[in-house]
């Protein structure tokens, strides 16, 4: 089985370097905006919720925070089996570099998630199926981090990684359906049903804003955190000393 041209012209250390500098200013600058304005109309000009009221809000921080938290933990095994398979070391720093951020999305999404919890269940924290499973998400990250921080081969810290992040992949969709397989306290969902969201569009258009805004954002921070690695891996060789050369 081959992999795309894009990802060979991308898994060449240079070439990644290079590209991904030209790429993160393109990811960055969108991702202000779009976070400026998600924030502008989700805690000022959305309507208050008919229900919940003004508390409603954190809505616009803790679902997209959820939906990265899963979406970064895939990218990460999916790097993982890339690494472990093609043997790509470009994909084991993503795997490396998408930790750290998968785990600050899923803490600030428990973090949110148990202020909204608060004043509408009346309680910090409860042992609900959904937030149980994102707390094991969190440990997973953590797992992962520490395992490869304990490991002094690259190589084989990518691999142990690896076969961590693709075990803890079935914990993805237990965490998208706990609330249709179990009794949970979360509502189903909203957005995306098979007939239309259940949210209005008042409120719909900040959190797709926001949604997009998190994930520009995690392109950024991806790109920036493995540029950094992979300097520190290949800070030896020669086409790093032609850069700094170049750039100094």
């Amino acid at each position: 089985m081959k992999l795309p041209a894009i990802v060979h012209k991308f898994s060449s250390p240079r070439n990644f370097y290079v590209m991904s500098g030209k790429l993160i200013p393109w990811f960055a600058w969108p991702c202000l905006i779009l976070l400026v304005a998600g924030l502008y109309y989700g805690l000022i000009e959305a309507p208050a919720d008919y229900q919940q009221g003004e508390s409603y809000r954190i809505i616009f921080i803790h679902v997209p925070s959820a939906w990265m938290s899963m979406m970064i933990y895939m990218v990460m095994a999916i790097a993982g089996a890339i690494g472990l398979i093609w043997r790509i070391k470009m994909a084991d720093i993503v795997a490396s570099a998408s930790a750290p951020i998968g785990a600050a999305f899923t803490f600030l999404a428990l973090v949110t998630g148990s202020l909204w919890g608060k004043p509408m269940w009346g309680a910090w924290w409860v042992w609900d199926a959904r937030l149980t499973s994102e707390l094991i998400l969190l440990f997973l990250y953590l797992g992962f981090i520490a395992l490869q921080a304990s490991i002094e081969d690259p190589r084989n810290a990518a691999r142990a990684g690896a076969v961590l992040a693709l075990v803890g992949v079935v914990n993805i969709p237990i965490i998208h359906y706990s609330v249709e397989w179990w009794s949970t306290l979360h509502q189903g969902a909203t957005i995306t049903k098979l007939d239309k969201p259940s949210i209005h569009i008042s409120m719909l258009i900040p959190l797709l804003l926001m949604a997009v805004a998190f994930k520009l954002y995690y392109a950024a921070s991806v790109l920036m955190r493995a540029r950094s690695e992979l300097l520190k891996r290949e800070q030896n060789a020669r086409w790093v000393r032609e850069i700094v050369a170049n750039e100094s």
